[in-house]
């Protein structure tokens, strides 16, 4: 009688491409995986001529291998890259938003600022990757607790104007007795621009009119930030 064929098992590198690093996940660990492999599995597949591995390498050469420039991707341009269509962009920023959101999380252990670095951790989780500059205010009780953060305003890529009634009119009814004015740089420069350094003056000056005093200022790009207090320019 002839026997049935057993069936063989392939080695990994008779796999196809696109279906290694899921293979890889599995038998060695999620660590074991790049960047590219693991963006790979989000993506799914790649295109004709290439897989979704070559296709992940492409995209991350192009925001050069920065995680945080692939964060401030948005579908449109994430959809510019051959072999990506709405579904795998709609993928890709759905993943890095849960990223982002587990990173709140561990935000939300922080209810009282002792330092630059407290104020960062707290509210980087919301500036890091944006594509335009937001500024925010941390409200602070008189053992700087953490009483509520708020958004004073949204601009575009290079700026955004801020209104210091807004900004105290915001102190003054959430009864802060201090607060930590937070902007972000897009472009990655944490260097203060003259505009930066003048709104700083401008408001520790309101604030001491007030009685609300203004405890730092931070610039956050990406995954630094500059403290106006920890540089002596308060």
């Amino acid at each position: 009688m002839e026997k049935y064929p057993t069936k063989r098992k392939l080695a990994i590198t008779a796999w196809a491409e696109e279906d290694r690093p899921r293979e890889k996940l599995l038998l060695k660990g999620r660590q074991s995986l790049s960047n590219a492999e693991l963006l790979g599995i989000i993506l799914g597949s790649g295109s004709r001529n290439q897989s979704a591995v070559d296709l992940a390498r492409a995209i991350l050469h192009a925001t050069k291998n920065d995680l945080h420039q692939l964060g401030k991707l948005s579908v449109a341009e994430l959809m510019k890259y051959r072999g990506v269509g709405t579904a795998k962009a709609i993928s890709v920023v759905a993943a890095l938003e849960i990223g982002r959101r587990r990173m709140l999380t561990d935000a939300g252990s922080i209810t009282k600022i002792s330092s630059s670095r407290d104020v960062y951790t707290l509210m980087g989780p919301f500036l890091i990757d944006l594509p335009h500059e937001e500024f925010w205010i941390l409200l602070l009780n008189q053992a700087n607790g953490v009483i509520a953060k708020k958004q004073v305003s949204k601009g575009g890529k290079t700026g955004t104007i801020v209104d210091a009634r807004i900004v105290f009119k915001a102190a003054i009814e959430g009864n802060a007795v201090s607060i930590v004015l937070l902007h972000n740089h897009p472009s990655g420069n944490l260097k203060p621009s003259q505009q930066d350094i003048r709104l700083t003056k401008k408001m520790v000056e309101a604030g001491r009119f007030l009685d609300v005093r203004v405890l730092d200022h931070l610039i956050i790009a990406d995954k630094q930030y500059y403290s106006f207090a920890d540089e002596g320019e308060l």
